[in-house]
């Protein structure tokens, strides 16, 4: 995983130099800063801490109920059952999780795409690997996410 990086950070830094002629036509921008701030990602994020917090709360409550059994086999049999239950709650939180991320991703490729158009810029870069130069883009990208949309 590290190589990976590192070779990903080399092509960054190689197409950065020489792109540098071309200074005016990069952008770059602070996507964790574009991800903080970005209204749907917001409430995308707090959904889910919400339904972990459901969670949290039925395990807390069927643990309650499993203290009031008083049969050994009864107490294997709910524990069974709630075992799955709480899988399969637990697996439509991850996929829910793993939706939304992906549809943030894409929304935020789509703006920097639309940002990038607009500015006549060559290719946004995150704002970690650009040392001088270049043109700030994040607060444009925000703005383009959070703006209405046109039905």
């Amino acid at each position: 995983m590290k190589k990976l990086k590192s070779i990903l950070i080399l092509m960054i830094v190689m197409l950065t130099a020489s792109l540098s002629a071309n200074a005016d036509t990069i952008g770059y921008a602070d996507f964790q800063k574009v991800i903080e701030e970005y209204s749907f990602a917001k409430n995308a994020y707090k959904d889910i801490d919400n339904k972990l917090l459901e969670l949290q709360q039925y395990a807390i409550d069927k643990d309650k109920q499993y203290k009031t059994i008083e049969s050994p086999l009864q107490k294997k049999t709910f524990e069974e059952q709630i075992q799955k239950e709480f899988k399969t709650r637990e697996d439509k939180i991850y996929n829910l999780k793993v939706s939304k991320e992906t549809e943030i991703k894409n929304n935020v490729l789509n703006a920097s795409k639309a940002v990038a158009a607009a500015k006549k810029l060559d290719v946004i870069l995150d704002y970690g690997v650009v040392y001088a130069g270049g043109v700030d883009v994040t607060n444009d990208i925000i703005q383009y996410l959070n703006a209405p949309k046109k039905k």
